[in-house]
């Protein structure tokens, strides 16, 4: 444990710090941990445990455990630590899989730069249907065996730390419904654990969003732009961007090195720049956007909406240029994101795209001339959509007609009633809603059916 001793001590130091800076609790998790934790364990305590589960933990967490603390106030009596913090030593070792006994000293399967395509034909037993509460336990073990639950970061993820192999001491990073671990950049549980401080103290943390900590490369900025000029290989380059991005801010200077970059940048280290420039600097990145236009419409599009919703509106020729031709739903989704957010009409712009062959954009396009105040201005296209093969679609429809009370949509109205003459996909319901603002309902609707 003396190796650690130096880092544990500067992590007491920091975590006095991080305390104070973030007294308003802004940082994710930090109004649930409240930054306590709890005294140290004992190595009494420690070694049952290793005893117990046959394991033996990593040294930085050891060192974590006896010489900083464990547990604290958090949710499962967490102590202060990333996200919702970090487990009390023995609690929730069953929260990958119900038998820890049997898992944790088993080797570990998953690792850092595992492929997608790994992933998959790992995850291939959970496609069978007919698996039982055993077989789908078991097959949760075998994936996640050896890893022990840290904490919880909400909903279905968790961090966790590997327990052996050639990464023991790793934090990773777990989505329980099964979407790809994302390992740390860091080696041990110390160093996470004192950069998740540091990122607070630098005020890197201190949002009104929650942030994403641990999934990024660890580092300054400028430290991160040298590492990226220096890297060898794109991917390197892309998880460098990647972290800068997750910055509150970047110096003016850095900004014009990154236009230099971006400049001599292609694939996907472009794409990131072109984010960060646009994020930190609007009109300089505003004649690289349209450029760009031709490469990925979907990122200009979604760079605009995410960072300069405000300036939708200088946008309008590019998209008129572009929207009879956009195929992609995501695309033509964020499309109508920057068409909402501009001041002006755009009916006659999305109009054309409820007959579009695409069911996804035949749907938005619905929903978002919904959001017209003159909607009923295009009565004809919403009784088409009434009609539609999908009914997504429809109901679509059926909600964006919220507030229309035109008589013409009665005959449509009925044809529902006839296609649909039990509840699905809530196109009932909606059509009850609908009918009830014409001072109507289904049953009475009903009666005027033929042969009703």
């Amino acid at each position: 444990m003396q190796q650690y001793e130096e880092q544990v001590k500067r992590i007491k130091e920091k975590f006095v710090a991080a305390r104070k800076k973030d007294r308003r609790r802004k940082v994710f998790g930090a109004d649930s941990h409240r930054y306590i934790i709890n005294k140290p364990l004992t190595q009494q305590e420690l070694t049952a445990f290793e005893e117990k589960y046959h394991i033996s933990v990593p040294g930085s967490f050891s060192a974590f455990l006896l010489q900083f603390g464990n547990g604290g106030k958090s949710y499962a009596d967490s102590a202060a630590g990333p996200f919702y913090g970090i487990y009390p030593l023995g609690e929730r070792t069953d929260e990958l899989t119900s038998h820890p006994e049997k898992y944790l000293r088993e080797p570990v399967k998953i690792y850092p730069g595992l492929t997608a395509g790994t992933w998959t034909e790992m995850i291939i037993p959970f496609e069978n249907d007919d698996m039982s509460d055993e077989e789908f336990d078991t097959a949760t073990g075998e994936i996640y065996a050896g890893i022990l639950p840290l904490g919880s970061q909400g909903c279905t993820y968790l961090h966790g730390l590997v327990l052996n192999g050639p990464h023991s001491g790793k934090v990773v990073n777990i989505d329980m419904d099964r979407q790809r671990p994302s390992f740390t950049f860091e080696d041990t549980f110390l160093d996470w654990y004192e950069r998740w401080l540091d990122e607070i103290i630098s005020g890197d943390l201190i949002l009104d969003t929650p942030s994403w900590f641990g999934y990024t490369m660890g580092g300054s900025v400028t430290g991160l732009l040298e590492k990226y000029q220096s890297a060898n290989d794109d991917n390197t380059r892309q998880h460098c961007l990647s972290a800068m991005l997750t910055k509150q801010n970047i110096p003016d200077g850095i900004i014009r090195l990154l236009e230099k970059e971006y400049q001599l940048a292609t694939g996907g280290c472009k794409k990131l720049l072109l984010q960060m420039l646009t994020r930190h600097n609007y009109q300089l990145a505003k004649p690289y956007l349209a450029a760009y236009c031709d490469v990925d419409l979907l990122a200009v599009f979604q760079f605009i909406y995410w960072y300069a919703k405000d300036k939708s509106i200088e946008w309008r020729d590019i998209i008129e240029k572009n929207i009879a031709h956009i195929s992609d739903g995501e695309t033509f989704r964020f499309c109508t994101y920057l068409l909402v957010a501009a001041p002006a009409d755009y009916g006659p712009l999305v109009s054309p795209a409820t007959k579009n062959d695409n069911e996804s954009i035949r749907a938005t396009a619905f929903y978002t001339l919904g959001q017209l105040p003159h909607k009923a201005a295009y009565l004809s296209d919403f009784i088409s959509g009434l009609d539609d093969s999908s009914p997504h679609v429809i109901l679509m429809a059926l909600q964006a007609l919220h507030g229309i009370t035109d008589n013409r949509l009665l005959p449509a109205y009925k044809k529902l009633l006839e296609r649909f003459p039990t509840e699905q996909d809530y196109i009932l319901s909606n059509l009850g809603q609908r009918l009830a603002e014409m001072g109507l309902t289904i049953p009475e609707l009903r009666k005027q059916l033929p042969g009703e």
